[in-house]
């Protein structure tokens, strides 16, 4: 069992890293309660969508220890790569590459999560499985086939086959080692995957999702979707049908409770999947004065 302090020293080795601006306020928010709900220690670090991110670094820093990301001038090497590489406009949201920065953070491993999540349990734990990987995700995503991040000319890509596109993965959760994809290393897959817009499927208005599981699926053998663990896992996408215990969910198909809930794909507002859930931990801890939620009419 791992003692008290050899937690202390895992945890000052891992961070979290959001990508977030004042727009997504809200929805950090409730990312940010359902996470500290099970972890209180875990250094969380806020990096800017873009340059309106002031209020969003204040209330997430004063209510949760968020810190913001050390070197903001990544950001802008990043934001001038894409558009050198790429060309201006290329991209309909060129601000999704700067979760790139993770790979510059400071300690040893970290877990990178969309803002339009929350989680069910004290998720950095799922980091032990970098003491065997370099990468990890967990998500059925590559169940829908290439759609939506490549085309059928990835084929003809050196080191891409058909056993290779079943590892296609959701960019919205993913952990991996500091340090492990250098500058020159996205450089040089940013070059490749801009000489073959061909290989790729934009039709979507998907931004890093292709480009970044092109870097992984030929960067990074060492990889692992933690769904293909032994005993299987549960689903984690809002456009499932799951069952509701309390606050959390339970996937019935493979009779375990979800890790956590990705609104992947829908806007968060009255009448998405599970708003209610989703109210629940963005106002966790408040009694907003006038607030008509379920739980409060109890």
């Amino acid at each position: 069992m791992i003692t008290p302090d050899e937690r202390m020293d895992e945890q000052s080795q891992c961070r979290i890293y959001i990508l977030a601006n004042d727009h997504v306020l809200d929805q950090a928010i409730a990312l940010l309660n359902s996470i500290r709900l099970y972890d209180a220690e875990t250094p969380v670090v806020l990096i800017p969508y873009n340059n309106t991110y002031k209020e969003a670094a204040a209330v997430l820093g004063g209510r949760f220890g968020v810190t913001l990301f050390p070197d903001l001038t990544i950001l802008e090497w990043l934001n001038a790569t894409i558009e050198e590489t790429f060309g201006a406009g290329f991209f309909a949201r060129p601000q999704q590459f700067r979760k790139q920065a993770a790979w510059f953070g400071e300690g040893d491993r970290f877990l990178y999560i969309d803002t339009d999540i929350v989680v069910f349990e004290r998720i950095i734990a799922v980091l032990d499985y970098l003491n065997h990987y370099d990468f990890i995700c967990c998500d059925y995503q590559h169940r829908g086939g290439i759609e939506n991040v490549f085309g059928p000319a990835i084929l003809d890509a050196p080191g891409f086959s058909s056993s290779t596109l079943a590892e296609i993965f959701n960019c919205g959760f993913w952990g991996s080692k500091t340090g492990l994809v250098s500058a020159s290393d996205l450089q040089q897959v940013f070059a490749e995957c801009a000489a073959h817009p061909e290989y790729f499927d934009f039709s979507q208005k998907t931004s890093d999702q292709p480009i970044i599981n092109y870097l992984v699926l030929k960067q990074i053998p060492n990889r692992f979707n933690l769904v293909n663990r032994a005993g299987g896992a549960p689903g984690n996408w809002a456009g499932s049908k799951f069952r509701q215990r309390g606050w959390q969910l339970f996937d019935p198909n493979m009779k375990r409770s979800l890790q956590y809930l990705h609104w992947a794909g829908f806007r968060l507002q009255p009448g998405c999947p599970y708003w209610a859930l989703w109210q629940h931990y963005r106002y966790l801890n408040e009694l907003k004065k006038g607030l008509n939620l379920p739980w409060l009419r109890r």
